[in-house]
């Protein structure tokens, strides 16, 4: 890699850290262009040779947590599928925490309805969470916790619905549903008797 090239990978670094903290402080609805690249020390410009829209480098923000999920789950080698949906679950909720209601409702309004979503929408969230339990699902069947005859389809749409039916609830009463506190009592009420049938 030459000099130019970790440069330019440092000032794109630079503008999601920015980016970042800028949302905890301030919110999405407060986060402009201008505010990043005053915050990050580059001209305004700069900004744009790395993203369109400030929703881009939010999504970017958001992709990273969840990878950070994915590779925790992957070292999870010695744990059983209760407790690495668990930690799937809690980890999923604080990131939506982290990032805050604002950002929560901007995606829930921008992919609820894909034919109106504008064309900066990261419309692949979805589908990456389904392929996630999906995967957590199927090694299970591999691990033999699961029977090889496992609905994984089915289940795995009950718990995405389980999670993004908390996050909405969290939108709609202002903040005063708390979804890591549901999603807790999600993993321990529920989740073993969805899968009860199912685990050897």
């Amino acid at each position: 890699m030459t000099k130019r090239q970790e440069n330019a990978l440092k000032t794109r670094q630079k503008l999601i850290d920015t980016t970042e903290d800028l949302l905890k402080t301030n919110g999405f609805n407060a986060l402009c262009v201008e505010d990043i690249t005053k915050s990050a020390g580059v001209a305004k410009g700069t900004f744009y040779v790395y993203f369109e829209h400030k929703e881009d480098i939010v999504a970017e923000i958001c992709r990273g947590y969840f990878k950070q999920i994915e590779y925790k789950l992957n070292e999870m080698t010695d744990s059983d599928l209760i407790e690495k949906l668990s930690v799937y679950f809690d980890n999923f909720m604080k990131a939506v925490e982290l990032y805050g209601i604002n950002i929560c409702r901007e995606w829930i309004r921008s992919t609820i309805d894909p034919k109106t979503a504008p064309d900066y929408t990261d419309m692949s969230k979805w589908q990456y969470d389904i392929n996630m339990l999906t995967n957590i699902l199927n090694n299970a069947i591999e691990n033999r916790e699961l029977k090889k005859d496992t609905p994984v389809e089915l289940l795995t749409h009950l718990i995405i619905s389980q999670l993004y039916g908390m996050m909405t609830c969290w939108c709609m009463s202002d903040g005063v549903f708390e979804p890591k506190d549901w999603t807790k009592k999600f993993a321990d009420f529920q989740l073993t008797a969805i899968l009860s049938e199912y685990l050897i």
